[in-house]
C-alpha cells in the first residue's frame, strides 16, 4: 500500500540534512494545475464502485500488520521526475525498516544519495545523515502514527511505504475511498502468488500487489490523479519478518549522538517578505 494521504515525491527525510541538491530532489511535486474533469460520458459507468473482494482483501493485509507487535522489511522506493528534454527519469532508494508498535521505529536509508538514517524511540526523532555527521533532533509524539505525521509537518521527513506502518493501514484510506476493485492473480511480482487489486483513495490512484497466502503487501504503484504527468511512483516490498524479538538499541545511534546538531525543521527556507515573484507565465531564473 502507499499511504495516499501523504503520498509525495519526496523520499524519507534525507532533506532535513540541508543539502541544497539532494533535498531538491526529494522535496514533494510543486501543487499542479487540476487537470479538467472529463465529461460525464467518459467517465466508466462500472459497478459496484466498491467491489466486495477488493475491500476483503485490504482489509485482510490491513489486519495482518496491524496485529504485528513488530516487524521488519526492505522497502525499494522508485519514482519518477521529469528530466530537462522532459521524458521521465527514475530515482530509487532502499530502506531498511524496524518497527516495534506502538512507539519505535529505525528506517536505514541507502540509494540514489547520500545514506540517511531515522530514528523514534517514542520520545524523540532523530534524523542523521552519516556521511555529513549531521544530525537533527526533536521531542516527538507517543505513537508512530502521531511521529510520522509530526515529521512531516515539521521537517517534510516522508515515507512512501508509511501506510504499512500506522496503526489500522485500511482505515487510513477507508475514510476517502473512492474506488476498489479487483484485477487478478499474478505469479510473477515477488515470486509468488499474488491478488491484484485497484483502489483510488485521496486523490491518488494505487494498484498493489499482496501475497495471497500471508496477505503482505509486495508492491504498490501509485499515480496522482491531478498530476497532467501522470509519474509513476513504485515501492517493492521484500524480506518481512513479523513478531520477532528488537533490541532496544535499534531505536538509537551512538554515532548520531555524537554528531554536529542543525535544526529539526522543514528545508526550505520562508521566502522573504520583500521577495517577489515574477509574472505568471515567466519562468523563475536560475543558477
Amino acid at each position: 500500500m502507499v499511504r495516499v494521504r501523504l503520498l509525495g515525491r519526496a523520499l524519507l527525510f534525507a532533506a532535513v540534512i540541508l543539502l541544497a541538491a539532494h533535498a531538491n530532489a526529494q522535496q514533494p511535486p510543486p501543487a499542479a494545475e487540476p487537470a479538467k474533469a472529463p465529461s460525464a460520458a467518459a467517465l466508466p459507468t462500472a459497478e459496484p464502485a466498491l467491489e466486495p473482494k477488493a475491500i476483503d482483501i485490504l482489509q485482510a493485509s490491513s489486519r495482518r500488520l496491524a496485529a504485528a507487535r513488530s516487524m521488519t522489511f526492505t522497502a525499494v522506493v522508485s519514482y519518477e521526475s521529469p528530466s530537462r528534454l522532459g521524458p521521465a527519469l527514475v530515482y530509487t532508494t532502499r530502506s531498511q525498516v524496524t518497527l516495534q508498535r506502538p512507539d519505535k521505529l529505525r528506517v536505514i536509508q541507502s540509494g540514489d544519495g547520500p545514506v540517511s538514517e531515522f530514528y523514534y524511540d517514542g520520545k524523540t526523532m532523530v534524523a542523521f545523515a552519516p556521511a555529513e555527521n549531521l544530525v537533527a533532533i526533536a521531542a516527538a509524539p507517543p505513537t508512530i502514527d502521531a511521529a510520522l505525521e509530526a515529521a512531516y509537518a515539521s521537517a517534510a521527513i516522508y515515507f512512501p511505504f508509511a501506510d504499512v506502518m500506522v496503526a489500522d493501514p485500511y482505515g487510513d484510506i477507508a475514510k476517502d475511498l473512492e474506488l476498489a476493485f479487483y484485477i487478478g492473480q499474478s505469479g510473477v511480482v515477488a515470486g509468488t502468488k499474488t491478488d491484484i487489486v485497484a483502489y483510488a483513495s485521496h486523490g491518488v490512484f494505487v494498484q498493489m500487489w499482496v501475497g495471497a497466502d500471508d496477505k503482505l503487501p509486495r508492491m504498490a504503484r501509485a499515480v496522482f490523479r491531478n498530476d497532467p504527468l501522470r509519474l509513476r511512483h513504485q515501492v517493492d516490498f521484500a524480506d518481512w519478518k513479523l513478531g520477532g524479538a528488537i533490541s532496544a538499541k535499534a531505536f538509537a545511534s551512538s554515532s548520531a549522538a555524537k554528531a554536529q546538531r542543525i535544526p529539526f525543521a522543514h528545508p526550505d527556507p520562508k521566502p522573504s517578505s520583500e521577495a517577489t515573484l515574477p509574472p505568471a507565465g515567466q519562468p523563475l531564473k536560475t543558477q
